[in-house]
């Protein structure tokens, strides 16, 4: 499954992410989905097709990959501003990940679906500050640490 990667630039968190995205600058009433939040960027995707077959948004808030939203549609149309732009419509729904670092870059990125990061079992652990989610996923312990929560959490 492909997807799409994007800085969340200026976001320090998933739930900072979802009330910008309530803004009604962020919002575009779509024909077949109501109002729903949607992402501008300078160029259409040409693998638009795929993206649009079950693809998602991922974003990365920290320099961390941490949440994903399914792409529900991709239009030309118009800035807030005025300006011609790409709107990438998202489903309302933020999916958390299990976090990946990512480097800063300009713009949206492909991702792979065998590079995606996979969905997060334990949606509590992404409640973790960002700076030390970002040094467990460096130091090679996230997945240790995720684990060990959702067996502590299966016990309980």
């Amino acid at each position: 499954m492909l997807g799409l990667i994007k800085l969340a630039v200026g976001v320090s968190s998933p739930e900072e992410l979802i009330q910008r995205q309530k803004m009604s600058e962020n919002l575009y009433t779509h024909p077949d989905y109501g109002p729903v939040p949607v992402v501008y960027t300078r160029f259409f995707p040409k693998r638009a097709d795929e993206l649009l077959n079950g693809g998602s948004l991922y974003r990365v808030i920290g320099g961390l990959i941490v949440c994903r939203q399914t792409i529900l549609d991709i239009k030309s149309g118009t800035r807030p501003d005025g300006r011609e732009s790409t709107l990438i419509c998202v489903s309302p729904e933020l999916i958390r990940t299990n976090p990946m670092t990512m480097r800063p870059f300009q713009g949206w990125r492909y991702l792979d679906g065998k590079d995606c990061p996979p969905d997060s079992a334990f949606q509590s652990c992404s409640e973790l500050p960002g700076s030390l989610q970002k040094k467990l996923v460096m130091l090679g312990l996230a997945s240790l640490f995720f684990c060990l929560v959702s067996l502590n959490t299966a016990i309980l």
